[in-house]
C-alpha cells in the first residue's frame, strides 16, 4: 500500500484515539484476572487485535464490541494453547505472552511475522530462566520463535532492560507467581512506560516496592480482580499531530488526551515548546500552533517511539537539533535510527547518525518516493514531512500504519492534508 502525500494548508480539532500501551496492558490483566472486565474507549488496531489473539489462546473469553472489550478472565490459570502463538508485529504481545506462558506446565512455542522474529528477547528469556522457567529461542539466537516451559516460581533475576517491555512483563506476572520475586535492574530505558504498568498495579492494589527502579520485589501469591476502565488518549500517536502543528504553523486541538497520565510521549509537548511552539492546555483539549523553530538537543531516552517524527521535526527548525540517549530506537519494528535518516536524506535533509541518535540540520526538504520499512512510525513521521514539503511525496508500506493508527490519513485528510491511499497491485 502507497500513501501519497502533497504540501498542504493543515490545521483542526483532532479526536486521539485510545493509547496502545494503556490498551494492552488492560487486555492482559483483564485476561489474567478473575471475572468479567470492561474496557471503554480501547485501541482496535493491529496491535491490540494480537493481544486480543494471544489471550483468547490461553483461555480468555473476549468479546470486541467496537467501543468496549469484555473479557472474561482465566483467575491467573491460562491454558495451554492448542497451537503456536502468534503475535503478529506486537513486540508488547510477545514479551507479555512469553510471562503468561511461563505460568504454566507445558510447552508453549511463541512466534510473530519477519519483524517480531528479528527483535531481542535475550535479556528476558535469562531473566525468565533464572525465575523457573525453561525458555530457549528456536534459532539460538535470542529473537523467536521461542519455546517456554512453566511453571515459573519466582526468585531473583538481572535484568537489563534496553526496552521496557521487559520488566513490564514481570511486573504484570510475577504477582501470580507462588513465591517472592526480585528484579535487579542492570539498566532500564524508557521509565514512564514502567510508571504506566505500576499504575495498573497499583489499581489492582498489588503489592510491590520499587527502589529507585533499580530493584523490584514483588509479593507473590497475588490476584488481579476485575475492572471497568476507560482508556485514554495516546500521546505517541498524538506525537505525529504536535509535530505537524509545530512546523506547520497551523494551529490544532487535540482532543481526548489526560495531562496527567504518566505516557512518556506527553513530553514531546516539553520538547516542541523548548523548540518555539506555543502550547497551551484548554479545558477543550491542548492547543499547538508552530511558527519559528529553534534547534536544541533532547535526551529522548524515555521516548523512543517520538524519534521518527522529531527527526522531521529538526528538520523545520533552525540551526542543530539533537536526538540523543536513545538507542533503543535501534530495536525497534525497525532500526528507527537508521531508518529515518535514511529516507530524510532522500528528501534532502541534512542529518546524521551517532550510536544512540541523530544530528539534523535546518533543511529544504523536497518530496519524493521514499519507504516506511513496514514501521508504522516511520510512515506517520514521512507523512508529516510530505505535507510540509514540496512536491508529492510517496511512502511506501503505509499499511503499517493500522498497528497503532488505523484512523491517521482520514484524520490528516479532516484537518486538510491533501493524502491518498493506493492499493498496489502484483
Amino acid at each position: 500500500m502507497l500513501l501519497t502525500v502533497k504540501k498542504s494548508e493543515t490545521c483542526g480539532c483532532v479526536e486521539i484515539p485510545g493509547s496502545k500501551s494503556h490498551t494492552v496492558r488492560a487486555v492482559f490483566i483483564a485476561g489474567l484476572a478473575e471475572g468479567r472486565s470492561v474496557i471503554v474507549n480501547p485501541l482496535i488496531s493491529g496491535d491490540t487485535l494480537s493481544a486480543i489473539a494471544v489471550c483468547s489462546a490461553f483461555g480468555a473469553g473476549i468479546r470486541n464490541e467496537g467501543d468496549r472489550l469484555l473479557i472474561d478472565g482465566v483467575n491467573a490459570a491460562p491454558l495451554l494453547p492448542e497451537d503456536v502463538v502468534d503475535v503478529g508485529n506486537s513486540g508488547t504481545t510477545l514479551r507479555f505472552g512469553m510471562m503468561t506462558a511461563g505460568l504454566m506446565n507445558g510447552y508453549t512455542v511463541l512466534t510473530g511475522d519477519s519483524q517480531i522474529r528479528r527483535r531481542p528477547l535475550g535479556p528476558l528469556i535469562a531473566a525468565m530462566n533464572a525465575l523457573g522457567a525453561e525458555v530457549s529461542s528456536t534459532r539460538g539466537n535470542g529473537t523467536a520463535p521461542v519455546v517456554v516451559k512453566g511453571r515459573l516460581k519466582g526468585g531473583r533475576a538481572e535484568l537489563d532492560a534496553v526496552t521496557s517491555q521487559y520488566l513490564s512483563s514481570l511486573l504484570i506476572h510475577a504477582p501470580l507467581l507462588d513465591g517472592d520475586t526480585e528484579v535487579i535492574l542492570t539498566r532500564l530505558n524508557e521509565i514512564p512506560y514502567v510508571e504506566m504498568t505500576m499504575g495498573w498495579l497499583d489499581k489492582q492494589g498489588i503489592t510491590y516496592e520499587n527502589d529507585q527502579f533499580k530493584t523490584f520485589n514483588i509479593k507473590g501469591g497475588q490476584k488481579y480482580k476485575a475492572f471497568n476502565a476507560v482508556i485514554p488518549g495516546d500521546f505517541s500517536s498524538a506525537t505525529f499531530f504536535m509535530v505537524l502543528a509545530a512546523v506547520s504553523g497551523g494551529k490544532f486541538l487535540l482532543k481526548n488526551l489526560d495531562r496527567t497520565d504518566p505516557q512518556g510521549d506527553k513530553r514531546v509537548l516539553d520538547y516542541l515548546k523548548g523548540m518555539g511552539a506555543d502550547i497551551a492546555f484548554t479545558d477543550g483539549g491542548i492547543s499547538i500552533k508552530g511558527g519559528d523553530l529553534d534547534g536544541m538537543e533532547i535526551d529522548m531516552n524515555a521516548t523512543p517511539d517520538a524519534l521518527p517524527a522529531m527527526a522531521v521535526a529538526g528538520c523545520f527548525a533552525r540551526g542543530e537539533t539533537r536526538l540523543v540517549n536513545v538507542p533503543q530506537a535501534r530495536i525497534k519494528e525497525t532500526d528507527r535510527i537508521h531508518v529515518m535518516c535514511v529516507e530524510l536524506k532522500k528528501m534532502g535533509a541534512d542529518i546524521e547518525e551517532l550510536p544512540d541518535g541523530l544530528i539534523i540540520k535546518h533543511s529544504k526538504l523536497k518530496g519524493c518516493r521514499v519507504n516506511g520499512h513496514g514501521d508504522h512510525r516511520v510512515v506517520m513521521a514521512l507523512a508529516v514531512a510530505g505535507l510540509n514539503t514540496d512536491g508529492e511525496t510517496v511512502i511506501e508500506t503505509a499499511e503499517a500504519v493500522n498497528v497503532t493508527f488505523p484512523e491517521f490519513s482520514e484524520l490528516l485528510k479532516s484537518c486538510g492534508g491533501n493524502v491518498e491511499i493506493i492499493e498496489e497491485r502484483d
